[in-house]
């Protein structure tokens, strides 16, 4: 099979191409935005991408174009390809029908607001480490395996469920597609507001995914989220195991901090019965809730309770996710996804028990699509107030006053709208202990580098 995928640089189409190659299709794509890394990650699995949209790629005739929700109706590509009667279909679609409904896959999803990289993160590592070889497709790279998916020998797949709707032609969520057996629900609040109005109409999406869960599947719940518990009122049909980050008389799993309030260390319990420990590098009661939701779908699929402990010791991280890229002169400078006031939050809360006597400075790029809006803008001030010290980048896609909604952090907050004085401004204030966490869902123009290397410049000029 030939397959051409239309936005094929995004991490989801980039990896439907990887997984498609493994299977042995042909596969190009094309994308507006072809650069490293993914453009060098295509070439190495001998992948053409054409820069670009214009019509006479319909010229190659694939035998069908798998389009990505980056598309839209009136760009040239698109309307030459409805009007040409050649086959195409989403990117969800293509997945599903060719990968995870073949030869008996057990599907495991994972959904919510927050947290979906790092659960499904974990959850691959714990059934790669009990011996059962899954395939995944996430939207980060997790440490342990280098690459955000993969067709995997086994017959798990780990599949990170996103919300976000499927393609120009098909708005429903993404996770509606893939029929899981397992199936996490982490969290929900109101986000992707260029497509939800509100919480009832995610809700409903939830709601359209429980239908696709089997009766002997398994719903792996967060006890502590209501709008969760809305959903499942709304209808189930499949067994429910509901987790928490505290003793609750509804949750079937919890996990307790095993020093003070600091879950970098955390007891693991079923009911009353203590299972075990986790010691390791990540940080926060969130990532405490991601791992206990991973061990629950894991036991599900099998896998023994000490199998997954042991694999959440050794777990490495997720790129993006509070990834330290680098310390220079004492000054430590981290890259998140962080891109809604509750993520914000967390990850600040999770870098001042890192920090211990040094600053936390946060630097914020709002860039997703709900912060473009300014969705979350009276929410924003409050989810950063956990910082010694504010940045906020303005870019030119962003209208909304920034400066306006930071007001309520008086002089701990700035907002510049220029990247080289933003560096310029954090590198004058900069002292050795700082933590700098800087978070957009996006590349930030480069800024984490070009904040190095200011560092390195001043270290060597004294």
């Amino acid at each position: 099979m030939h397959l051409h995928i239309l936005g094929i640089c995004g991490t989801f189409m980039g990896g439907i191409a990887a997984i498609a190659r493994a299977a042995g299709h042909r596969v190009t794509g094309s994308d507006k935005n072809v650069y490293p890394p993914m453009s060098t990650q295509l070439a190495a699995l001998g992948v053409d991408v054409i820069e670009g949209y214009e019509p006479d790629q319909l010229a190659l005739r694939p035998d069908v174009f798998v389009v990505g929700n980056v598309m839209s109706r009136g760009n040239a590509l698109v309307e030459a390809l409805l009007a040409s009667g050649q086959p195409f279909e989403s990117g969800p679609e293509w997945l599903a029908r060719n990968v995870l409904r073949q030869d008996g896959r057990w599907v495991l999803g994972v959904a919510g607001t927050h947290g979906k990289t790092t659960t499904s993160s974990l959850l691959a590592a714990i059934l790669e480490h009990a011996g059962l070889q899954p395939g995944f497709l996430i939207g980060g790279v997790p440490l342990d395996f280098g690459v955000s998916a993969r067709l995997g020998d086994g017959r798990h797949f780990v599949i990170e469920a996103d919300e976000y709707d499927t393609a120009f032609f098909d708005k429903r969520a993404k996770f509606v597609h893939y029929r899981p057996r397992t199936a996490i629900l982490n969290n929900l609040e109101h986000d992707h507001a260029d497509i939800y109005p509100d919480v009832a109409s995610i809700q409903k999406q939830f709601h359209f995914l429980l239908r696709t869960v089997p009766n002997d599947g398994r719903l792996v719940v967060n006890a502590e989220e209501p709008f969760l518990e809305e959903v499942l009122q709304q209808g189930c049909w499949t067994p429910v195991e509901r987790f928490a980050t505290r003793p609750l008389a509804n949750a079937d799993w919890h996990v307790t901090p095993a020093e003070g309030a600091d879950f970098a260390n955390f007891d693991v319990f079923r009911g009353a019965r203590h299972v075990g420990r986790v010691e390791w590098d990540l940080l926060g009661r969130h990532n405490a809730a991601n791992a206990l939701a991973a061990i629950v779908a894991a036991h599900h699929a099998g896998v023994d309770e000490q199998a997954a402990l042991e694999a959440l010791r050794r777990f490495a991280g997720v790129k993006r996710r509070l990834e330290v890229r680098g310390v220079v002169d004492g000054v430590t400078v981290y890259d998140d996804f962080a891109h809604h006031p509750t993520a914000i939050t967390t990850t600040l809360e999770g870098v001042r028990r890192r920090a211990s006597q040094g600053r936390v400075i946060a630097v914020l790029e709002p860039r997703s699509n709900t912060m473009k809006l300014g969705t979350h803008k009276a929410a924003l001030a409050e989810s950063l107030r956990g910082a010694d010290r504010v940045f906020v980048y303005q870019s030119p896609e962003v209208k909304w006053d920034v400066d306006d909604a930071m007001q309520p952090l008086g002089s701990l907050a700035t907002v510049q709208s220029d990247l080289a004085r933003l560096v310029a401004t954090m590198v004058a204030e900069s002292r050795p202990g700082d933590h700098f966490v800087l978070m957009s869902n996006g590349s930030f123009g480069g800024l984490h580098e070009k904040l190095l290397q200011a560092l390195r410049e001043r270290a060597t000029a004294r």
